[in-house]
């Protein structure tokens, strides 16, 4: 692909949402950075990879999740100049400057950890949200985890408000919210259908 191209992907969960990242990845040649930005986050800050997977898209406390799905919109500003900083703090700190330095240097997909706000201000940058109908999610986690219905949608439940909590209290944007994201795409149009409108996007916005 000619010219520079970064893509922020959100997603459901079991949406499909990092098969469909990892499918636009590697129809465009790019990389993709998912988990992996836990292994350079603590390449970098001397964090224990263990503790980033225990935080990984996670808000401080609960009480955040009370805060994040309320009235209040507003984002905190988090110093990291202070030793005092939660250890979710400071690794959204750390993954935001990993992310920030990726998509300088590098065509490439990023997934989740509010990189599309973490990168709003840039002009190679395309928006992603993937959802799904709830039945169909159900069903490919039943799928693929081997539970049963009532088991998947309490994992569904639990994973969607964990990451609707992270999000909403680092960005000043709302989880899922259409007015967030240059594409909001349903999954049950088909994961390959799906990756075609990305790339097609993708190349559009290219720089």
């Amino acid at each position: 692909m000619n010219g520079k191209i970064v893509i922020a992907i959100g997603r459901e969960f079991g949406s499909g949402g990092r098969e469909i990242a990892r499918k636009v990845a590697e129809k465009l040649g790019i990389k993709l950075y998912d988990k992996e930005l836990i292994t350079l986050i603590a390449k970098n800050s001397g964090m224990s990879e263990a503790v980033l997977h225990d935080v990984d898209e996670t808000a401080t406390n609960s009480f955040l999740y009370a805060l994040s799905s309320g009235a209040f919109s507003g984002s905190p500003i988090v110093s990291s100049g202070s030793a005092m900083l939660p250890v979710n703090d400071k690794a959204f700190i750390a993954c935001s400057k990993i992310i920030k330095d990726l998509a300088e240097k590098e065509s490439c997909v990023i997934v989740g950890r509010c990189a599309e706000s973490v990168l709003k201000d840039r002009d190679d940058l395309l928006t992603v949200f993937v959802s799904a109908d709830l039945e169909l999610r159900i069903d490919r986690i039943v799928e693929y985890e081997g539970i049963s219905r009532s088991e998947a949608a309490t994992v569904i439940k639990r994973a969607d408000k964990k990451r609707a909590g992270y999000h909403n209290y680092y960005s000043d944007t709302r989880w899922g919210s259409r007015n967030a994201y240059d594409l909001c795409i349903n999954s049950k149009i088909g994961i390959d259908v799906a990756v075609d409108i990305i790339v097609s996007a993708a190349k559009a916005v290219a720089k």
